[in-house]
């Protein structure tokens, strides 16, 4: 007991600063995955048959494969196909990689939600917007948007607490999120090994992350 109360500022040191990590890939996938949800969406509802088609195809296969199999083709790809790591090199790289597929797969996630909530909507409204000679535009941002943001809330905030368990994730390709920070102490990280712990208070770093998130989406809905 005495040896674990002496490695815990260590090891809280080095889950903090995962915990960060992990926080980082979450805000950064929400800020890129709502917008290019909804662009997806949009292509997916397109009138143009092969941008739809192309679009919906697109939405399948992110959607029917796993992210993993996402994340490690994106990071690895470009190094071993092309011999052109546009990445880079290091933890800067392996996070760059890892926002790049989280913001596509969440955003594949996102455009279906969205399409539901569009067509959950009577047509009835984008008629009487046509009749007073509103434009398709305007009736999408104006009548259309509003009522749709109220209808995939739900929804979209039971994605929201899944991406934070997903980050997890990311540590397939070695992004040191808090879960590889944890696992660290198990195999040797800064003097202490065999330590499985620490990986008991990673999960109380999710429950509080997921607890803050379900307390506040509530309310917004």
């Amino acid at each position: 007991m005495k040896l674990i109360l002496e490695q815990m500022p260590i090891v809280f040191r080095s889950l903090n600063v995962g915990f960060l990590q992990t926080l980082r890939l979450f805000f950064i996938t929400l800020i890129g995955a709502f917008p290019l949800g909804l662009v997806i969406c949009m292509g997916t509802m397109s009138r143009l048959r092969l941008l739809s088609s192309i679009c919906k195809v697109f939405v399948w296969i992110i959607r029917g494969t796993p992210l993993m199999i996402q994340l490690l083709i994106i990071y690895y790809f470009p190094g071993l196909v092309w011999h052109n790591p546009i990445w880079g090199s290091g933890e800067n790289g392996r996070f760059l990689a890892a926002s790049v597929a989280f913001i596509i797969n969440y955003a594949c996630y996102f455009s279906e939600i969205y399409r539901g909530g569009i067509q959950a909507i009577p047509v009835g409204q984008e008629e009487a917007g046509l009749v007073l000679g509103m434009t398709r535009s305007q009736i999408f941002f104006r009548i259309k948007l509003l009522q749709m943001i109220k209808r995939v809330l739900p929804p979209i905030s039971n994605e929201i607490i899944t991406l934070v368990k997903d980050t997890s994730l990311s540590r397939i390709i070695a992004l040191q999120e808090i879960i590889w920070a944890g696992q660290a102490f198990m195999k040797g990280s800064q003097g202490i090994s065999g330590a499985i712990w620490p990986l008991f208070f990673t999960a109380v770093y999710y429950l509080a992350a997921t607890g803050i998130l379900t307390i506040g989406l509530g309310s917004l809905e």
